[in-house]
């Protein structure tokens, strides 16, 4: 194998850095709130950044928000961005859409899953432990949406 041969094969990934980079806790209803009969309806919303900060180096966000109602009023509003620098070398332009769309995203995730909980026990609600989430999944459906976007986009132009 040639020298040129093993740094194209060569492949890297690496999380240097975790972080939060910003979080919100609002309880809007509060003390009023905590008088009444806890039966919550609570929404979960997911959100990803990505943004290059040099060759191979990538700062991925993962922002999730927590809304819990009673009834019509909010008992709490929860948002958490959680950060992450990854070093991706060697991969394709193919490879790179899903190692930031996804495999990024569930890396931070359960450093988000424990801030969410950790604030919403703090401001005197039940623990809520967030479920799972399949990232392949959702990073799928959004390539979907894009393509069909596009499509539409050059339907409409012809």
């Amino acid at each position: 194998m040639t020298e040129a041969n093993k740094d194209e094969t060569r492949r890297e990934f690496a999380m240097q850095r975790v972080y939060t980079k910003d979080v919100s806790f609002e309880t809007p209803s509060a003390p009023a709130v905590f008088q009444q009969e806890w039966k919550p309806e609570t929404k979960v919303n997911l959100n990803t950044e990505v943004q290059t900060l040099g060759e191979g180096v990538y700062e991925v966000c993962l922002t999730v928000t927590v809304t819990t109602q009673l009834g019509e009023q909010t008992a709490y509003l929860a948002e958490v961005k959680e950060g992450g620098i990854f070093t991706i070398n060697g991969f394709s332009e193919q490879e790179l859409g899903p190692m930031l769309g996804s495999y990024c995203p569930n890396q931070l995730f359960p450093y988000v899953r424990e801030v969410i909980s950790d604030l919403i026990t703090k401001g005197s609600f039940p623990q809520l432990v967030l479920q799972p989430v399949n990232f392949d999944a959702l990073y799928a459906q959004h390539q979907q949406e894009l393509a069909k976007k596009t499509q539409d986009t050059s339907e409409a132009k012809h």
